[in-house]
């Protein structure tokens, strides 16, 4: 099967998920951003506190702040959430996450999301699990 063949029939599937499903994840998603946004504030250097106070939690439909890291400033698709860190004061979350040839690496950022990422998984899943029978047939 073709890759176009194989995204159109995906496409697809992902349109047959009904809207009350979709939005029944979305809390779940939150609660999941949040802890994970909570352990990387409690795993971040704190020199002024600025970076641990610039990671954000961004809900679908919000846009990221502008210069945050991973990626930079854009809009959380439909059940996406985004957790960043940095903003246009404090540019420098990657240089603090990967250290810099004249400072050592601080991570914070991707080992708060490895230490969470099972437990949001399974959050999610069962959410999803929840919301597709009861709206099983409607």
């Amino acid at each position: 099967m073709a890759k176009s063949a194989q995204l159109a029939r995906l496409q697809q599937r992902l349109d047959a998920i009904p809207k009350a499903v979709k939005k029944a994840v979305e809390p779940a998603l939150k609660k999941s951003g949040d802890e994970m946004a909570a352990s990387m504030r409690h795993l971040a250097p704190v020199d002024t506190g600025e970076l641990r106070d610039s990671i954000e939690v961004t809900a679908p439909g919000q846009s990221t702040p502008r210069y945050s890291q991973p990626g930079g400033s854009r809009e959380a698709a439909e059940n996406e959430v985004l957790i960043t860190a940095g903003n246009s004061d404090v540019r420098y979350a990657h240089l603090v996450e990967y250290g810099t040839a004249d400072t050592e690496a601080q991570p914070f950022f991707w080992p708060a999301f490895r230490l969470n990422r099972k437990r949001a998984t399974n959050r999610i899943k069962r959410a999803i699990s929840k919301a597709v029978k009861e709206n099983w047939g409607k």
